[in-house]
């Protein structure tokens, strides 16, 4: 019988040669790698380098700022809840019902995601709209007008964050164990039982990334909001058309009202590092 023997040290040093290749600094992959990090940071040091942190306080506290700030906080809840209560049971049917077109289904939801938000504000104009496919039904029926109004609003944010939302519940849905769900059947719980006393707690982490992820999305909706609901002040001016009708006017009031989205972006990734943010 015949066997192969290493050289005494021969496998040290190998072991030695391979740390030593791969603590190495590839720097044809570190300097892009460098400039990348610059790109992606440098446009908000410049922002809070140019910040006029002496009259902060004041412009925080301005009537119009308070009136953008308070619209976007209602705006972006209301669009959040009406997320949960229509996306929850959407990713549910995604993820437990096997149905023809499902994946046709499953593209639909997530095209919002890449559509441009200005023709996601045309598209809802031509549904919502005072001539829309049901706008106009809506307004003979029952004399309600969507488009530029606050609930406006509120429907052009959660089309745009909707998705975010039932990616994240899809993905919790089939990453649970279906091992209790049927338990609780087995012992007699209806279907309604086991979703609402099974099924949401053990999701509930993917449906709380999901809503924050919705909610920041939303609070930082632009395009499909100017298009569908206007820039009016007080009913529809949230606070990224308050930075955008700003700049124009006074670019101080514009940097305070960026610093005040890029917080919340920051306090949304904070929160969520454990699930969607990996490393040592």
């Amino acid at each position: 019988m015949s066997s192969t023997r290493t050289a005494p040290g021969r496998g040290s040093d190998r072991g030695r040669e391979a740390r030593a290749v791969t603590g190495r600094l590839p720097w044809t992959l570190v300097t892009p790698a460098l400039a990348g990090l610059a790109f992606l940071v440098l446009p908000l040091a410049g922002l809070l380098i140019r910040a006029p942190w002496a009259t902060l306080p004041r412009r925080l506290t301005e009537p119009h700022v308070l009136q953008a700030l308070r619209l976007s906080l209602l705006t972006a809840t209301l669009a959040t809840a009406a997320c949960l209560l229509l996306g929850v049971p959407l990713a549910w049917l995604l993820a437990r019902v096997s149905f023809p077109g499902r994946r046709l289904v499953r593209a639909l939801v997530t095209v919002p995601l890449v559509l441009p938000p200005v023709v996601g504000g045309v598209a809802l104009l031509l549904v919502l709209g005072r001539r829309g496919l049901a706008g106009r039904w809506l307004e003979e029926s029952f004399g309600v007008t969507l488009p530029f109004t606050t609930a406006g609003v509120v429907i052009a944010e959660a089309f745009v964050a909707m998705p975010f939302l039932v990616i994240s519940v899809e993905g919790a849905l089939r990453a649970a164990d279906q091992r209790f769900e049927e338990a609780a059947a087995t012992l007699g719980a209806s279907r309604w039982t086991v979703f609402r006393r099974v099924t949401l707690p053990l999701v509930s982490p993917g449906v709380v990334a999901g809503a924050v992820l919705c909610w920041a999305r939303a609070l930082g909706e632009f395009g499909a909001t100017i298009t569908f609901a206007g820039n009016f002040p007080g009913t529809t001016q949230t606070m990224p058309l308050a930075v955008y009708l700003a700049l124009e006017t006074e670019p101080e009031a514009a940097i305070v009202l960026s610093l005040v989205l890029l917080a919340v972006s920051v306090l949304v990734l904070a929160g969520l590092r454990d699930r969607w943010v990996t490393g040592p």
